[in-house]
């Protein structure tokens, strides 16, 4: 009776409970499509790499490390040599060696030199592997196998031919293209800068940089690497093999471990994930000031209906649960609609944010995800609601 009675006060004045109820919705979108797309960045983030228990490169600090390996991002101080590499694969406590080479590009996109093993062993998100889209990994010398991003934005197919240039600039005058690069591979998006990266065998780039090698047959092993991603028997060693690399006499490098690297990393962003999180509390806050700026107008609207009621036999607590269910109604149909909103954008844009950010959108989790909230949001709106509800309590008393 008393939610029939609320909602037909309601329908009495839809023109300002539909405009208060789409602030609402615009608020709580706002609220929790930031929150979710901040931690699902956080989560691609954190899932760029996996399954690799240290990266190794020269003495740098670890997050400088971590960019560049793992993210693409600056250059390497230095490189190590293919020697340094030899030794940590035949190390007794080492499963895997996977070495990286950077330093080359192609229209602005990062040029990676890497031998097949890198699509075995490297991982993503929860132990995913790297999968094809169309075609294969790369066999012969002059193969290359694309990131999703790159093939998308610059509309290559299988057996096309590319040129890498020198440098890792969008724009380089010093161009390999003697011999170019022949497209055997596009792989599937992934949403980590693996999409955005061109991959080569490790013996072409030495054979683009080394004009002689270009006739097939010549020894093409590298001279260095810029890094190095190791897997390791157990994961009990990782703090030994990790000293031991540290503190190598012949020859400096740093080991990482990429999961604290990360974490780091993610730490340091923490004033911009505090400011998108402030902005879109206060986006909320003005909704529920403004749904109790609308529930007074209603109180002092609704004098002869509250003094009916209370002439029924309507208690003032009648008359103050009212208000509050009628606050409820406006805050739960406002969730729905921003919800069924919210996710009905993400669902759309979820292609556009993995290919374009990086970004691995999961729209069905939002709800799940922002249970916290949407308890937050109807709590917040109850204690709101208790500024009219107590005005309309002592009108009905008089």
């Amino acid at each position: 009776m008393i939610l029939a009675i609320a909602r037909k006060s309601l329908m009495y004045r839809k023109s300002s409970v539909i405009i208060t109820i789409l602030a609402m919705t615009i608020s709580v979108m706002v609220m929790l499509g930031v929150e979710h797309i901040r931690h699902q960045a956080k989560v691609s983030f954190s899932s760029s790499v996996s399954g690799v228990d240290l990266i190794v490169g020269a003495r740098t600090g670890q997050l400088n490390l971590l960019l560049y390996s793992v993210f693409r991002m600056g250059s390497p101080t230095a490189n190590i040599s293919w020697q340094s590499y030899e030794n940590l694969k035949q190390n007794k406590d080492v499963k895997w060696a996977v070495p990286i080479s950077l330093g080359d590009s192609h229209k602005g996109y990062r040029v990676l030199g890497t031998t097949p093993d890198y699509f075995t062993f490297f991982k993503y998100a929860e132990e995913q592997s790297l999968e094809l889209q169309n075609g294969a990994f790369f066999q012969d010398t002059f193969d290359v196998v694309l990131g999703h991003k790159v093939a998308q934005q610059l509309n290559y197919q299988i057996g096309d031919k590319i040129i890498i240039s020198h440098g890792i600039g969008s724009t380089s005058f010093t161009k390999h293209d003697k011999n170019p690069f022949v497209i055997t591979g596009i792989l599937q998006a992934t949403g980590t800068p693996v999409d955005q990266t061109v991959h080569v065998s490790l013996q072409r780039l030495e054979a683009v940089h080394t004009p002689a090698a270009f006739q097939r047959g010549l020894d093409l092993t590298p001279q260095s690497v810029t890094a190095i991603m190791l897997g390791l028997k157990s994961r009990i060693k990782t703090f030994s093999v990790q000293r031991a690399i540290n503190t190598d006499k012949q020859e400096p490098m740093t080991a990482i471990l990429p999961g604290v690297a990360l974490a780091e990393f993610w730490q340091s962003m923490a004033v911009l994930e505090n400011t998108l999180q402030i902005v879109s509390g206060l986006v909320f806050v003005s909704a529920v000031l403004g749904l109790t700026a609308m529930l007074i107008a209603s109180i002092r609207e609704r004098k002869e209906e509250i003094r009916l009621m209370r002439m029924v036999g309507a208690s003032p607590f009648f008359i103050v649960l009212i208000i509050q269910i009628e606050a409820l109604l406006i805050v739960i149909t406002s969730i729905i609609t921003a919800l069924a909103l919210l996710v009905a954008c993400l669902a759309i844009s979820k292609n556009y944010l993995l290919t374009q950010y990086a970004i691995g959108i999961n729209p069905i989790s939002l709800v799940t995800n922002s249970s916290f909230y949407l308890i937050s949001i109807m709590g917040i709106s109850s204690i709101a609601a208790l500024i009219p509800a107590l005005m309309a309590y002592k009108g009905s008393k008089r």
